[in-house]
């Protein structure tokens, strides 16, 4: 038996979850959802899951007449990012039509399986908006997990992404909008009105957390396109934590 122990602890360790072998690295995922989509009651403010100290924003970046931070019910903050190829994006020139903002992180398990096998593989495609402007962001820092032109561009081409993918990388758009989360959505309405930010829906990578399922974003699309209030404006969202620098 004694000789064994020698043995043994010369083996590899396998680990049987992602967060087993991740302790300590900050560019690792969580194998659960940091939080869950549950409805929250309107001006609610969410426990953070994130560090949401908020750097002075650039005044290009970020809209200087608008507020600091994205509130429900409040015009949403103007940005302007450039997309992975270069092309810049600018929030105010999309007044007049519905907006959809996605914080995205290729690499992370929850948005992988929202588009490889949930909702946003054929949902934007469905949407009964025709005057949708989807926009997907990622504030993640150079270095950090899912970053970087490069390898966003690769999984545009993977998931054949319609819409643009902007680059946050000082992180200024994602604080001023609060996004702790990929996927951590938001709706603006035509008059540019925040109505709706949280999860996608709520059942982070398939596992249904109520009795029945509940597409979050769907359900504020709808309520836009047919003239109705939006009945869940504030969920708590899951996901992977954005990978913002300094963390």
């Amino acid at each position: 038996m004694h000789r064994l122990i020698p043995l043994l602890a010369a083996l590899p360790i396998v680990c049987l979850t992602v967060s087993a072998c991740c302790a300590g690295i900050d560019d690792c995922v969580p194998a659960e959802p940091l939080v869950e989509g549950e409805p929250e009651q309107q001006g609610l403010q969410q426990e953070p899951t994130v560090d949401e100290a908020a750097p002075d924003a650039p005044a290009d970046s970020v809209g200087r007449d608008y507020p600091e931070f994205a509130e429900i019910g409040s015009p949403a903050p103007l940005f302007t990012l450039a997309d992975v190829a270069g092309e810049s994006h600018s929030l105010a020139d999309l007044r007049g039509k519905t907006v959809v903002l996605e914080w995205f992180n290729p690499e992370c398990p929850f948005v992988v399986h929202a588009h490889e096998k949930g909702p946003l593989k054929e949902m934007k495609s469905s949407l009964p908006n025709a005057e949708l402007i989807w926009l997907a962001i990622n504030s993640g820092a150079p270095g950090k997990q899912g970053s970087g032109a490069e390898k966003n561009r690769s999984y545009i081409e993977k998931w054949s992404l319609e819409h643009a993918v902007l680059l946050d990388e000082g992180g200024a758009v994602g604080r001023s909008y609060q996004a702790k989360t990929t996927p951590h959505v938001y709706v603006i309405d035509p008059k540019g009105i925040l109505v709706y930010r949280g999860a996608l829906d709520n059942a982070p990578r398939g596992r249904l957390k109520g009795k029945a399922y509940i597409n979050y974003l769907e359900a504020a699309l709808s309520s836009l396109s047919a003239g109705r209030s939006v009945e869940y404006v504030d969920t708590r969202p899951y996901g992977c934590s954005v990978k913002y620098g300094g963390q």
